[in-house]
């Protein structure tokens, strides 16, 4: 199986003034496959994305890149900055890249020559069930990957982020269900419910969802990433040999 570190686990470290390059050689160090990293997080940019895609290279780790955007702006247009994104992501020399849908309900244009700008050969790109209704709920995701299939792009599929379920009152068993056959990457982490309020949890183990059982109605030939703060590298180690032997090597 395939262990991706989005960056997200460090944030506390990252509000401290780490950088996402420090966090490259320790996410090895950590047994995992990969680094999940946030556009957000990065302080120098320019120069970090470089320096982040030539040691992650170096040391064999596949990169992904998250990116807090819509493919589709409000008025139904492809965002202006996806290639923009795109190019950075070739500089990072990432596998995947990941965006939310937004309102592609709006779009009325060619769908197959606005995504023959993007170099989806080389990138696979991804949408992710965000915590909106517009790009968090299973309708909007299916409806945009069956049309991007229809028009011939195979290159494009969905993040499953367990999480965010809570967040849309979606049903996260029957959404994998729904969503398997689309399913090229899974965020995995669970939500605490207080009096109403909803937060992350730092452990797999604690939440309302029953991880495991989900993980039985999504496919487990793809890559799996942990995405949720912890305090120390312990704790991230213990949650890394959590996955694992669940879903084995």
């Amino acid at each position: 199986m395939t262990v991706i570190l989005n960056t997200w686990i460090f944030e506390k470290e990252i509000k401290r003034g780490v950088t996402q390059l420090e966090l490259v050689d320790r996410i090895k160090k950590l047994g995992a496959d990969g680094i999940e990293v946030r556009r957000e997080y990065f302080k120098n940019f320019n120069e970090e994305i470089v320096q982040v895609g030539e040691r992650a290279k170096e040391l064999g780790l596949i990169v992904n890149y998250s990116v807090p955007d819509v493919v589709f702006t409000e008025d139904g247009k492809i965002n202006e900055k996806l290639l923009g994104y795109f190019n950075e992501g070739e500089i990072l020399g990432i596998s995947k890249i990941k965006f939310n849908t937004g309102s592609f309900n709006k779009f009325n244009g060619n769908l197959k020559e606005e995504l023959s700008k993007f170099p989806l050969n080389e990138i696979q790109m991804n949408v992710e069930n965000d915590q909106t209704i517009l790009s968090g709920t299973v309708e909007p995701i299916k409806t945009f990957l069956n049309a991007v299939h229809n028009a011939g792009y195979i290159n494009v599929g969905y993040v499953y982020d367990l999480g965010n379920w809570a967040f849309t009152h979606g049903d996260a068993v029957a959404s994998a269900d729904a969503l398997y056959d689309v399913t090229d990457y899974i965020h995995l982490k669970n939500t605490i419910v207080d009096g109403g309020e909803l937060s992350t949890s730092d452990d797999l183990d604690e939440g309302i969802y029953d991880w495991r059982n989900i993980l039985n109605h999504l496919p487990h030939d793809v890559s799996f990433a942990l995405e949720y703060p912890m305090d120390t590298e312990k704790q991230i180690e213990q949650q890394i040999q959590l996955l694992k032997a669940e879903i084995g090597d």
